[in-house]
C-alpha cells in the first residue's frame, strides 16, 4: 500500500493555471498534488555570445525554492552567495529538456528563458518544472506566433517529466515525498508527447535494479506523461 492509498500506476492530481502573473510573456501554475511550481517565460531579443550571429534561438531555465517550499525553512541560496549544486544541476536539465522540443532554426536568434520557483515540495520538483515550464514556454511562442514575429511554429513537440521508483519493492509511478524518501530505486524520465525519450536519471538508492524493473518503470513513465501532455493540451487549447 503507498503512503498515499493510490494504485501503483496512478498519478497524484494534476493542475495547471495559466496566465498567473502580468508581467511575463508566458506563465502558469502547475500542481501535481502537493508539489506547486510557478513557471514563467521571459522573451529576450538576444542570444548568448557562445550562438550570436548562428541565426539560432536559444531556450534556458532557472530553478529555485521558496524558504518554506519544504516542511522546514532552508536558506535562501542568495544570502549564501552562490546557488547550490543541486540547484545548478536541476536548472540545466531543465534547459535541456525544454530544448529538446524546440527548433531553434525557426526560433530565431531570440532567448526565452524560463524560472521555475517551488512554492511547495512533495517530490518531484524537477519532473513539475519541466511540465509546467513547457506550457509557459508554449504561450510565450504563442503570442510570438500572434505578433508574427515567426513564419513557423518552433515547439516540435511536447516535454513532459515525471518520476518512477522502486517503493516497498513495488514498481510505482509519481513518486510523492514519502516514497521518494524511502525508495530503493529513483527515476526521473522525460518524453515528448510522441513518447520518444529525452533523458532518463536512474539510480540505485538501497538496492539495485534489473532489466526488467527497468522495462516496467518506462512503461509506468510513457503513461504519467500521456496524462501529463494531456494535461498540457488542455491548459493550452
Amino acid at each position: 500500500m503507498r503512503p498515499s492509498g493510490r494504485d501503483l500506476s496512478e498519478m497524484r492530481k494534476i493542475s495547471i493555471e495559466t496566465g498567473v502573473t502580468r508581467h511575463a510573456e508566458g506563465s502558469c501554475l502547475i500542481k501535481v498534488g502537493d508539489t506547486h511550481v510557478l513557471c514563467t517565460a521571459t522573451l529576450e531579443e538576444r542570444v548568448p555570445p557562445f550562438i550570436k550571429g548562428t541565426g539560432l534561438g536559444w531556450v534556458t531555465a532557472e530553478y529555485g525554492m521558496l524558504p518554506r517550499a519544504t516542511n522546514t525553512r532552508m536558506r535562501r541560496e542568495a544570502a549564501a552567495g552562490k546557488q547550490g549544486g543541486r540547484t545548478v544541476e536541476i536548472q540545466r536539465l531543465i534547459g535541456r529538456a525544454l530544448r529538446a522540443g524546440v527548433d531553434r532554426v525557426a526560433l530565431g536568434e531570440r532567448q526565452i528563458t524560463i524560472d521555475c520557483d517551488v512554492l511547495q515540495a512533495d517530490g518531484g520538483t524537477r519532473c513539475a518544472s519541466i511540465t509546467g515550464g513547457w506550457v509557459a514556454l508554449r504561450l510565450a511562442v504563442d503570442k510570438l506566433m500572434k505578433a508574427g514575429s515567426v513564419i513557423s511554429d518552433p515547439l516540435t513537440d511536447h516535454v513532459a517529466a515525471v518520476s518512477c521508483g522502486i517503493y516497498a519493492g513495488q514498481p510505482v509511478l509519481d513518486l510523492d515525498y514519502p516514497e521518494d524518501s524511502e525508495a530503493g530505486v529513483d527515476g526521473n524520465f522525460i518524453l515528448t508527447g510522441a513518447g520518444h525519450l529525452v533523458e532518463v536519471q536512474m539510480s540505485a538508492e538501497g538496492s539495485v535494479f534489473s532489466r526488467t524493473q527497468m522495462n516496467t518503470l518506462l512503461d509506468l513513465a510513457e503513461k504519467g506523461v500521456g496524462e501529463l501532455v494531456a494535461a498540457q493540451k488542455a491548459a493550452t487549447r
